[in-house]
């Protein structure tokens, strides 16, 4: 017992040491000429070590485990993910010396992948998406291991009252700015646990910022907010990587939400591409989801007459999908050809001139109903 507690300590201390090695993300500005009084602002969680907003939570997974002691020297970690929380995870594990089995859907990049193999981990890839949870779970009881199940414990892994989280940096980092206290803080919802931290975080500090949760064409999330549902599910995994489920996630917590926005997945990857043109870099799908639902908040303050800002996430970059969100055989095949609604998506920006097809084809929930 007591060779187990010491090793668990100086993982710890390996994980700390690496967080303190690492400088806090960026806040990037981006100017919207077609919403006068309404700042936007990117939280570039790109720029982690790992180079995606899962970097937070892989760190917080690793620690709660650590501290609760599921892990123990020569553990097998296993995940299911659809990537990038894989990613992270393989190079905490690899910091500790740990094996690590990633469960994905076979549908996943081929970026992603090699990414996890060159962070030392391996990759098990199944045909249906659903089959990810069960899949982990026996891996990781064949190997007498640890499954880590973000979708579960994502919510409650990390310190939402302070602890450096990603609210609390927006805040840090918002202080001198014409609006110090966002309006708006939006976050898509992969496993929710995001959400969740900043909603909390919000509440916790009594803050006026309102949040809104974004959701992907083929999830539930969207609809288990609306209805309350904790039952639903679908057939088809989600197109935009990283986010959308076809369950609802124990995760994901609907009450600190005051509003959510389903962007269709043509519409987040014309936002993808317009913004990436405007940032002179490739984004990742998830960030041009993120983008509709921050332009419907930007709209929703003009619409009060109130200036104010408006925080949301640059999830990751977009080399990981250059086979298909930048490939446009890719994008044919899928039906997902959106060039002229990427023009359409740059006009908006420029000029608050909204795509009316956009409109017919979003739905809103929650505060933003009516604007």
């Amino acid at each position: 017992m007591k060779q187990r507690r010491a090793w668990a300590h100086e993982a710890i201390r390996r994980i700390e040491a690496d967080g303190q090695r690492s400088s806090d993300t960026h806040l990037i500005p981006v100017p919207l000429p077609g919403f006068s009084g309404v700042d936007l602002y990117l939280k570039d969680e790109s720029s982690h070590p790992t180079g995606s907003l899962k970097h937070r939570l892989a760190r917080s997974l690793f620690l709660h485990a650590l501290c609760n002691g599921w892990l123990h020297e020569g553990s097998t970690v296993v995940e299911a993910s659809s990537g990038s929380t894989a990613i992270s995870e393989a190079y905490f594990a690899r910091l500790l010396g740990l094996p690590f089995i990633a469960v994905m859907p076979r549908a996943t990049s081929p970026q992603k992948i090699s990414a996890i193999t060159f962070q030392g981990g391996l990759c098990h890839l199944v045909d249906d998406p659903h089959a990810v949870y069960a899949e982990a779970q026996r891996l990781a009881q064949e190997r007498h291991g640890h499954y880590m199940d973000q979708f579960t414990y994502a919510e409650r892994a990390t310190d939402w009252r302070a602890n450096n989280n990603i609210a609390e940096s927006i805040y840090s980092q918002l202080q001198r700015e014409l609006h110090p206290c966002p309006a708006w803080i939006v976050a898509s919802a992969g496993t929710g646990g995001t959400l969740a931290t900043i909603g909390r975080y919000v509440h916790y500090c009594r803050h006026a910022t309102r949040v809104c949760g974004v959701d992907a064409e083929r999830s539930v999330f969207f609809d288990h907010f609306v209805g309350g549902d904790a039952e639903l599910t679908i057939e088809q995994g989600s197109r935009i990587e990283g986010i959308g489920r076809p369950r609802v996630e124990a995760s994901f917590v609907p009450g600190v939400l005051d509003a959510m926005v389903k962007v269709p997945d043509l519409w987040s990857l014309a936002a993808m591409h317009a913004l990436s043109v405007r940032l002179g870099r490739p984004v990742g799908g998830s960030t041009g989801t993120n983008l509709v639902a921050a332009l419907a908040c930007a709209q929703q303050l003009v619409d009060a007459g109130q200036g104010g800002s408006i925080v949301t996430l640059l999830c990751d970059g977009g080399e990981r999908y250059r086979h298909s969100y930048y490939n446009d055989s890719w994008l044919q095949q899928q039906g997902l050809d959106c060039g002229a609604e990427s023009d359409a998506i740059e006009a908006l920006v420029e000029h608050g001139r909204w795509p009316e097809v956009l409109r017919r084809q979003w739905r809103l929930a929650g505060s933003l109903l009516g604007s």
